[in-house]
C-alpha cells in the first residue's frame, strides 16, 4: 500500500500544504510518495525529498506543466496512478481543480475534505458548514482524496532523504492553454499559511475605512489580513481575502474578526484557529459563541485603543 501525494510547488519551492497532505497521507498507512509536476522544477523536486516521512519523489518536466493546467496535471497523475492505493491532493484552489478528473478517469468516488484517517478505508469529513462530521467508508481500490490542511500537522520541511526519480511525461492534451496571470505583491504573510489573522467585516462600511483600520493593526501584530463575505461582497476588500465555506479555510494561532458577526459559513473557514478574539457591538454576534475572548465595543474606537496598547 502506498499514497501518493501531488506537491504545490511554484517551480522553485514546495508550498506548505504540501506539508500537511504528507501528513494525511503517512497515517494511510504504508510508503508515501510525492509528484513534482512542473518544468524547470528540479528545485521543487529537491525540496520534496528533504520533506521527513518521503520514501520517493517523482519529477516530471515539460513545458506543458508550468502552469498546473489540470487536464494536463491530471494526465500525469493517471499515467502512474496504478501504483498507488492513495492518491492526494491539498483541498486548495489547484487541488480541487485536478482531484475530480483523476477521479472521473479512474471510476471512483472522490473523498473531499478530510480532516482525520481512522483507517486505510475510512476518513472523517467535515458537512454542513463543518456543525457535523461525517465518517465516509471507501471500497475504491484506488481513493483519490483532497486534504483539508488545517486538519493536519505539517511533516517537517527537513530531515528526509528521499531518492528523487524522473518519469516521462504526458503529452499536452491542448484541451487548455495558459494566456497570462496578474500576481499581486505583498510583503504579508499568505493567509492559509498565516500565523496571525486579523479579519474585517461589513460593519466596517466601506473599503477605505476598511484599510484605514485594519492595515495598522495587521502591520502592529505582523499579520495577514482577511475578510468575511459580506465584506468582499460589498467590495470592501479582494475576492482573495475572504475567509470562510465560499473562501479560504484557515487556522492560524490568532484569530481577530473585527466587525464580523459570525455567520455560519465563515465559522466553517475560521473556527480550527488556535486563539479567537471577536470584537463586535452586537451582545448576541454568533461570533462569540466560538471567541475565546470577546470584546463588546465599537471596533472604531476599540482597535486604535488596541494599536496603541500593543508593544
Amino acid at each position: 500500500m502506498t499514497a501518493l501525494v501531488i506537491a504545490e510547488h511554484d517551480n522553485a519551492s514546495i508550498k506548505g500544504a504540501t506539508l500537511n497532505t504528507v501528513t494525511a497521507a503517512a497515517a494511510c498507512g504504508g510508503d508515501v510518495h510525492v509528484l513534482v509536476a512542473g518544468h524547470n522544477a528540479a528545485a521543487a523536486a529537491q525540496a520534496a525529498a528533504q520533506i521527513a516521512g518521503v520514501a520517493k519523489v517523482i519529477h516530471v518536466d515539460s513545458e506543458a506543466l508550468a502552469h498546473g493546467l489540470a487536464e494536463n496535471v491530471a494526465a500525469q497523475v493517471l499515467a502512474i496512478a496504478s501504483n498507488y492505493s492513495h492518491i492526494l491532493f491539498p483541498a486548495t484552489a489547484g487541488g480541487k481543480n485536478v482531484a475530480p478528473r483523476v477521479a472521473a478517469k479512474l471510476d471512483v468516488g472522490q473523498i473531499s475534505d478530510i480532516t482525520k484517517v481512522d483507517s486505510p478505508d475510512t476518513f472523517e469529513r467535515p458537512i454542513y458548514a463543518g456543525n457535523a462530521i461525517a465518517t465516509v467508508q471507501s471500497a475504491d481500490t484506488t481513493k483519490v482524496i483532497t486534504v483539508r490542511t488545517t486538519g493536519f500537522d505539517a511533516a517537517a520541511a527537513t530531515g528526509g532523504s528521499a531518492a528523487v526519480e524522473s518519469a516521462a511525461a504526458a503529452a499536452d492534451n491542448g484541451k487548455s492553454s495558459y494566456v497570462g496571470s496578474e500576481i499581486a505583491k505583498s510583503d504579508r504573510p499568505e493567509l492559509t499559511a498565516a500565523k496571525i489573522i486579523v479579519s474585517g467585516g461589513r460593519a466596517l462600511g466601506s473599503s477605505e475605512k476598511f484599510n484605514e483600520v485594519m492595515t495598522p493593526l495587521a502591520d502592529k501584530l505582523g499579520a495577514a489580513i482577511g475578510a468575511s463575505r459580506a465584506a468582499v461582497d460589498a467590495g470592501y476588500a479582494p475576492n482573495d481575502l475572504q475567509v470562510g465555506q465560499t473562501g479560504k479555510i484557515v487556522a492560524p494561532h490568532l484569530y481577530v474578526a473585527c466587525g464580523i458577526s459570525g455567520a455560519i459559513q465563515h465559522l466553517a473557514g475560521m473556527k480550527d484557529s488556535k486563539v479567537i478574539v471577536a470584537i463586535n457591538k452586537d451582545p448576541e454576534a454568533p461570533i462569540f459563541s466560538v471567541a475565546d475572548f470577546g470584546l463588546e465595543a465599537d471596533l472604531f474606537a476599540a482597535v486604535p485603543e488596541l494599536i496603541n496598547l500593543l508593544p
